[in-house]
């Protein structure tokens, strides 16, 4: 960064001092600098178990913030399923609220292990019965029709809902996976996650904000 020169002896006072007053300046530069990237802001996003989540997501041209993150885990033992973040219009802490409104809606679902396709659907049948309470209806044929769309998941694997006021479309890893035409499925899919009789409700706590 300085280049030390050798100057004729006459000369060194003054390009002595002339060397102090550039460093104090270098120095001062460096300080402002720091200070600047350190007040600057910066991108955010969430972490959890090793998975970063933004704290945006574009749907179209709307703009969805990040309502809250959490951790799926499995059996006493507390082994890691998958990370879920909500992504919602606007912050929201009442699960009732969130399932009864029309707005879109993401939720992200990241894979940390594998889970077999009979894992998968004993868990999500479990789940869609448990939390279809009046008025909401489910037939035999519609629980059947839902599970038989179901597949494995493998660790590194992305799952991603998207909800309309018309119903949700599934992706996986970027790819779309499957459509549900009906408002009351949709809303169903996303009780899972948060609505009354969840089978992990400190994700639900989690996804609410912390609520």
């Amino acid at each position: 960064m300085f280049r030390w020169a050798v100057s004729p002896h006459g000369a060194r006072v003054n390009d002595y001092i002339g060397l102090m007053k550039n460093f104090r300046a270098c120095c001062l530069a460096l300080i402002f600098l720091t200070l600047s990237a350190a007040a600057a802001p910066r991108a955010q996003a969430a972490q959890l178990a090793g998975v970063t989540m933004p704290d945006t997501e574009s749907l179209g041209a709307q703009t969805l913030t990040l309502n809250g993150i959490g951790l799926r885990t499995f059996s006493f033992l507390h082994v890691h399923v998958y990370v879920a973040a909500l992504y919602l219009p606007q912050p929201m802490t009442s699960a009732s609220s969130i399932l009864q409104s029309t707005a879109p809606k993401i939720l992200w679902l990241h894979f940390l292990r594998n889970v077999s396709v009979s894992e998968v659907r004993k868990s999500w049948k479990k789940s869609l019965i448990a939390n279809c309470v009046a008025p909401c209806t489910l037939s035999n044929a519609e629980l059947d029709s839902f599970l038989a769309t179901l597949k494995p998941v493998t660790a590194g694997e992305n799952v991603e809902f998207i909800f309309s006021g018309q119903g949700l479309t599934a992706y996986e890893n970027g790819q779309a996976a499957g459509h549900v035409n009906n408002p009351q499925m949709a809303q169903l899919v996303l009780a899972v996650f948060i609505g009354p009789h969840v089978d992990a409700p400190n994700l639900k706590t989690e996804l609410l904000g912390g609520h």
